[in-house]
C-alpha cells in the first residue's frame, strides 16, 4: 500500500507510538498521567482537524462528542457492569449516530451560523444531561471501586485505560492521514476552498461533510469513555467544557491547519504550556486569556502553524511533514 511507503505517515505514527510507550517502559505513574492528557488532546485535535482543517467548518461544540461518549461508556460500565472496551465502543457508535443526524441538519449552515449552532448543541446536550436523573443529574455518577477488580484492581485499571488511550490516539492519527491522502479527502479540501465550486465539479458536499462529521465524532467519544473510566467519576461540567473545543482549535492552528502532524505537535506543545500556566501562581487564572492571545498571534504571524511554517521554510522536509 502506498501509505506504508510514505515517510510522513511513519513520522506521525512513530511520534505518537514512541511518546505513548515511554511511561509503559519506565513504569512512571506521573509520566503516564501527563502523557495520557497529551494523547487525549491529540485525539481531540486530530479528530477536530477532519472537520476544521480539511473541510473548513469551525466546530466550537466538538467537545459534545467527548462528553456523550464518556457518559454512555461510564453508564454502561458503572451501572450495567459492561467491560470497558465494549462500553467505549457502544458509546462511540451511539455518538456517531448522533453526529450523523446532527450533521445532516446543521451542516446545511455555513460560516458563523454553523459555529454558533455547534455552541448551542453543546449547551443543549449539557442541559439535557443535567436534568436527566438516570445519568446522575447535575452531580453526575461515581464508579464503584468493585468495578475495577475485573482489570486487576484500580491501579492496574489506570494502565489498561492508558494503553487503550494510546491505541485510540494512533487510530485517530491513521484515520486523519487516510482521509487527508484519499480521494474523499481531496473532495473535503475542495469544499474548504470553495464549496459552491466543489458542487459544480460534482462533489456531493452534503454527504461528504456528514461523513467527515461522523468520523470526527468517533475518536473523542472513545477518549471520553477512557478518560472518565480512569477518573472514576463524571459530571456534566467536566464532560461538556466548551473551552476545550476552543483549546482544540488553538492546538490545530498552532501545529498546522489541515495537516496530519500539525494537531499532534500543537496538542503536545499547548498541553505543556497549559500545564505550566495552571501550576503558576501568577498565570493560573489567565490560561484561557493566553489561549486567545496565542490564537490571535498565530493567525496574524504564522497562519500555517508550526508544521506549515517548516514546510514553507524548508521545502526538502515536505515529504516527511504531511
Amino acid at each position: 500500500m502506498r501509505w506504508l511507503r510514505d515517510p510522513s505517515f511513519w513520522v506521525s505514527v512513530l511520534i505518537v507510538a514512541l511518546a505513548g510507550a515511554w511511561p509503559l517502559v519506565t513504569g512512571s505513574a506521573s509520566g503516564r498521567e501527563d502523557m495520557s492528557l497529551i494523547l487525549m488532546f491529540v485525539i481531540l485535535a486530530s479528530s477536530l482537524n477532519i472537520v476544521l482543517g480539511y473541510t473548513g467548518y469551525v466546530n466550537f461544540g466538538h467537545i459534545v462528542f467527548f462528553g456523550l461518549g464518556g457518559y454512555i461508556g461510564f453508564y454502561l460500565i458503572s451501572q450495567m457492569g459492561w467491560h470497558l472496551i465494549p462500553a467505549a465502543i457502544a458509546g462511540a457508535i451511539v455518538t456517531a449516530l448522533f453526529a450523523a443526524v446532527l450533521g445532516a441538519i446543521i451542516l446545511r449552515l455555513r460560516g458563523a451560523y454553523f459555529a454558533l449552532a455547534t455552541i448551542g448543541v453543546n449547551e443543549a446536550v449539557r442541559a439535557l444531561i443535567v436534568n436527566w436523573d438516570a445519568l446522575g443529574g447535575a452531580v453526575g455518577m461515581t464508579m464503584n471501586f468493585k468495578r475495577y477488580q475485573a482489570y486487576g484492581g484500580p491501579m492496574n485499571a489506570l494502565w489498561v485505560a492508558y494503553g487503550l488511550m494510546i491505541v485510540v490516539a494512533l487510530l485517530s492519527v491513521i484515520t486523519s492521514y487516510g482521509v487527508r491522502t484519499s480521494k474523499f479527502g481531496l473532495g473535503l479540501l475542495a469544499i474548504r476552498e470553495d464549496e459552491d465550486a466543489a458542487l459544480v465539479l460534482g462533489i456531493a458536499a452534503p454527504k461528504a461533510k456528514t461523513i467527515a462529521f461522523v468520523l470526527s465524532a468517533i475518536f473523542p467519544a472513545l477518549a471520553g469513555a477512557l478518560f472518565f473510566f480512569k477518573n472514576g467519576n463524571i459530571e456534566p461540567g467536566d464532560a461538556f467544557r466548551l473551552h476545550m473545543s476552543v483549546e482544540g482549535i488553538v492546538m490545530i492552528m498552532l501545529g498546522g491547519y489541515g495537516t496530519v502532524l500539525g494537531p499532534i505537535v500543537g496538542a503536545a506543545t499547548y498541553e505543556r504550556l497549559r500545564g505550566y500556566l495552571l501550576t503558576s501562581p501568577i498565570f493560573k487564572d489567565l490560561q484561557l486569556a493566553f489561549a486567545g492571545v496565542l490564537l490571535l498571534l498565530i493567525i496574524i504571524f504564522v497562519p500555517s502553524g508550526l508544521v506549515g511554517w517548516l514546510r514553507n521554510r524548508f521545502p526538502k522536509v515536505r515529504r516527511v511533514l504531511a
